[in-house]
């Protein structure tokens, strides 16, 4: 005998969900410190409803983070078909620096929850996506040729440690500059 199929998310439900991700993601971008009871209270659900969708602080996080990696990882194509290489790789970067001010406050619980990265499904996917913008560099001649996208995300690691709320972006976008400039052909 068969189990009977699951049931479909109400659109309620689904509305709930998506209210919470958008106001943790604002409430936690930055200093992380926003509190669980805040962040239901801000998106008009109960703590209740939170909980039932995300059981944990971290439970909350981790999908915040799936959803931002998967993000960009899936921008790549269309930045690529929009723009030379160089170009598409500097949005990209700008991209994931914006990425790296709102993940300051929760990366220690990313680092975590992913064994420091080394259970991170979406490990291979980004660097997967740098090494596609850095071949289409390399392609038409901006980019150095053979370069590695492991050790540009060893770079763009930096933008993660980057405190927002001491001038954060602008030093975000002095470090994107160097790096750029380090990675072109001369």
């Amino acid at each position: 005998m068969n189990p009977p199929p699951a049931k479909p998310t109400r659109k309620d439900a689904l509305d709930n969900r998506e209210r919470i991700l958008a106001v943790a993601r604002e409430a936690l971008s930055g200093s992380g410190s926003a509190s669980l009871t805040a962040i239901a209270k801000q998106a008009g659900v109960g703590i209740g409803t939170l909980y039932r969708h995300f059981p944990t602080r971290e439970a909350l996080v981790m999908e915040l983070y799936r959803h931002d990696i998967q993000s960009l990882i899936d921008r790549v194509p269309a930045l690529l078909g929009e723009n030379p290489p160089l170009t598409a790789l500097r949005l990209w970067f700008e991209e994931v620096a914006h990425y790296g001010r709102l993940k300051f406050g929760v990366a220690e619980v990313i680092h975590a929850a992913t064994n420091g990265g080394l259970d991170d499904e979406y490990y291979e996917p980004f660097v997967g996506a740098i090494a596609r913008l850095l071949e289409a560099g390399a392609d038409d001649g901006t980019l150095k040729p053979g370069l590695d996208p492991e050790d540009v995300l060893l770079q763009l690691s930096v933008l993660w440690r980057i405190d927002p709320a001491r001038g954060g972006a602008v030093r975000a976008a002095r470090i994107l500059t160097l790096i750029v400039d380090g990675l072109r052909t001369r």
